[in-house]
């Protein structure tokens, strides 16, 4: 029996160390904690009277939140957890992540937010974006400069609190069909911003894990560019296949993901089965690969194919079977 605990096993994966037993699973958040425990997500709840509330009243909040995280990861076997505390103060996730920390002791990796680069604008920004990269593009470096400046910053303090293993960075750019930013101006705008923050959390020694919705193959090697422990979510119904994913980059990065999320949404079972197999049979050889959807476990979708999914995962990810 494999003595590891997972969050040993989910760095092990992020460094693309050779493993045994069960590959690791995470996913970037899971929604349906309703119907999986009873209890409401806490990015599903409203804390407008957070500032009214007295502190025992604010700490009991906490420590609910923190068991629902950690419920979550023991019912589903997570290697890490994603901790996006509500309210969304930076003072707040540290002590969430305290509280985390000692309740759970070194069972899991503990991640946060942490990407400042430029993603997809909203819908009603984008003419406007779009200008200012025709008009200001030195101003919009000087900013971003700054932003990556003040999230190091913001990383450094995170470091003296302590418990936290990495960063999940989430600014989405790309759509279905290849990034929003051409790779030109992806290679101007994100690419040397991108790399410059990884290298900051990096030296202080963060763990990165850079997500992206969509068809990232136009920029898949300036992502690699960027040196990120690890991708999410490879995303299938974009396009993106794991298995060429792997044989160009595999050697350079962990992947994470390529379950279709549209299959458990709206497939048949034995489709979610068989986009199973095909990420763990493409992810898993020679290590590098934590399993995961291509999204997260959002709300709407229906808890039972999720399950169907893990058990999948349970009988057939593991290394070493013949």
């Amino acid at each position: 029996m494999n003595s590891e605990t997972p969050r040993i096993r989910f760095i092990k994966a992020l460094e693309r160390k050779p493993l045994t037993g069960r590959v690791p699973h995470f996913e970037l958040a899971f929604y349906l904690s309703m119907e999986s425990i009873g209890k409401v997500h806490p990015l599903q709840r409203s804390y407008e009277q957070w500032n009214q509330m007295e502190e025992k009243e604010r700490q009991l909040h906490r420590l609910e939140i923190a068991d629902i995280y950690i419920q979550i990861a023991e019912k589903y076997e997570h290697s890490a957890i994603l901790v996006q505390p509500q309210p969304g103060t930076f003072e707040e996730c540290a002590r969430l992540i305290e509280i985390i920390r000692e309740k759970s002791g070194d069972t899991y990796c503990l991640l946060k937010h942490g990407d400042v680069t430029y993603g997809i604008p909203d819908g009603d920004q984008m003419a406007a974006f779009c200008y200012r990269m025709a008009d200001e593009p030195q101003k919009m470096k000087d900013e971003m400069d700054r932003f990556i400046d003040f999230q190091i910053t913001k990383a450094e303090k995170q470091k003296r609190y302590g418990g936290l293993d990495g960063f999940a960075m989430c600014s989405d750019y790309c759509l279905n069909t290849g990034p929003f930013l051409s790779p030109r101006q992806f290679r101007q705008f994100v690419t040397p911003f991108l790399k410059r923050l990884i290298a900051g959390y990096r030296e202080l020694g963060f763990y990165t894990i850079k997500h992206t919705d969509g068809n990232i193959m136009p920029i898949l090697d300036q992502l690699i560019e960027t040196n990120p422990h690890a991708l999410h979510s490879l995303d299938p119904q974009a396009g993106v296949d794991i298995a060429e994913v792997k044989q160009k980059y595999g050697d350079h990065v962990c992947l994470i993901g390529n379950v279709n999320c549209g299959l458990l949404d709206t497939g048949s079972d034995e489709e979610v089965i068989e986009s199973t197999r095909y990420a763990l049979q493409n992810g898993m050889p020679g290590g590098g690969y934590i399993f995961s959807t291509s999204n997260c476990v959002y709300t709407g979708m229906p808890l039972k194919r999720y399950e169907l999914m893990l058990d999948v995962w349970k009988k057939e990810g593991v290394y070493g079977l013949a």
